[in-house]
C-alpha cells in the first residue's frame, strides 16, 4: 500500500510539472510595425509556449486599431492578433494577465527603455528585449548590413554606394529594406520592386518612395515587406551578394558577413545613448 501511495503521490508531482510546464505565457509585443513583426514571425510564433494576445503600436499614425492577419500568424492564432495603441499597455497588461512585455521597435534614448521597463515591471509584467541571435535570418549568400547609431546617419547613402560599388565589378546584388509595412499586410508579405511601376503596384508611400526610388534608378532591385524569411529566400535567388538596408537605428535582421554602421558626427554621444544603436555601436 505504501509503494502504491508512493507511486501515486509522484504521478501526481510530474502531472503537475507537466501542466506547469506546458502553460503559455500570455505576452504583449510593443513595436511600431517593424521590428515588432519581425520579433512574432521569428520567436513567438515558433514557441508554443508562449501566447502573444496582441502587439501594441507606437510612432506609426493609425496603426493601431488594425489586426495581424490570421495568414501570417499561424496555427494558434485563427483570428489573427489585434493591435491597439501603446497608450493602452498598462490596462491591456492587467486585462490578458500578461506575464511577458517585448519591447520591439527602435531609436530610443536609454532613459525612454527604463521608463518603459518601469512601467511595465509596476504592473506586474517581465520585461524583455530579444537579441540578435534569437531573431536574426541566415542566409545562404553573402550579406553585407548597414545599420546606424541613430536615425539620419546616412545609412541610405551608404547602402547606394555599396552597392554601386558591386555592381562595378559585376556582382548581382539585391537590397533588402528595413520595413515599412503601412498598408495592407496579407498584400505586403513580400514585395519586389525592380521598376517605378511596381511603387505604384504597391500603393507605396512618400516615405517608401523615398528610400526606395534612388535603388531602382541605380537599377538596384529592392525587397521589403513583412516576412523576412520569405523576403530573403526569394533575394537569395537571384542575388549574388546581399544588401540589408537598415531603418532607424535597428540592428539587421539577417545575420551579417560584413557589417557596416553608420555614427553620426553632428550628435555626438549618441552613438552609447540609444536603443538598440548602442549594439550596432558595441
Amino acid at each position: 500500500m505504501g509503494r502504491a501511495l508512493k507511486a501515486m503521490v509522484k504521478f501526481l508531482k510530474d502531472v503537475i510539472c507537466l501542466v506547469v510546464f506546458v502553460q503559455k505565457k500570455n505576452v504583449i509585443i510593443a513595436g511600431a510595425a517593424g521590428r515588432d513583426f519581425h520579433n512574432f514571425l521569428t520567436y513567438y510564433k515558433k514557441h508554443d509556449f508562449y501566447n502573444v494576445v496582441c502587439f501594441t503600436a507606437a510612432q506609426i499614425p493609425g496603426i493601431a486599431g488594425r489586426k495581424f492577419p490570421a495568414s501570417l500568424s499561424g496555427k494558434n492564432y485563427p483570428k489573427g492578433i489585434p493591435i491597439f495603441d501603446e497608450k493602452k499597455l498598462p490596462e491591456l497588461i492587467k486585462k490578458f494577465k500578461v506575464q511577458e512585455v517585448a519591447l520591439s521597435y527602435s531609436d530610443l534614448s536609454h532613459e525612454y527603455v527604463m521608463h518603459f521597463a518601469s512601467m511595465v515591471g509596476a504592473n506586474g509584467a517581465d520585461f524583455v528585449l530579444l537579441g540578435p541571435k534569437s531573431t536574426q535570418l541566415v542566409s545562404s549568400k553573402p550579406v553585407i548590413s548597414v545599420c546606424a547609431v541613430r536615425t539620419g546617419s546616412g545609412k541610405s547613402q551608404t547602402s547606394r554606394k555599396i552597392a554601386e560599388l558591386l555592381k562595378k565589378n559585376g556582382i548581382k546584388v539585391a537590397v533588402i529594406r528595413h520595413p515599412m509595412p503601412y498598408g495592407d499586410l496579407e498584400k505586403q508579405i513580400v514585395q519586389r520592386f525592380e521598376t517605378f511601376s511596381d511603387l505604384d503596384k504597391h500603393n507605396c508611400t512618400i516615405e517608401e518612395r523615398e528610400e526606395y526610388e534612388p535603388h531602382l534608378k541605380n537599377g538596384v532591385i529592392v525587397y521589403a515587406g513583412v516576412d523576412y524569411e520569405k523576403i530573403l529566400r526569394s533575394a537569395e535567388k537571384e542575388a549574388e551578394v546581399i544588401i540589408f538596408d537598415g531603418g532607424n537605428n535597428d540592428f539587421s535582421f539577417i545575420k551579417s558577413d560584413l557589417q557596416i554602421v553608420v555614427c553620426d558626427p553632428l550628435r555626438q554621444g549618441h552613438e552609447i545613448a540609444f536603443y538598440p544603436g548602442e549594439t550596432n555601436f558595441r
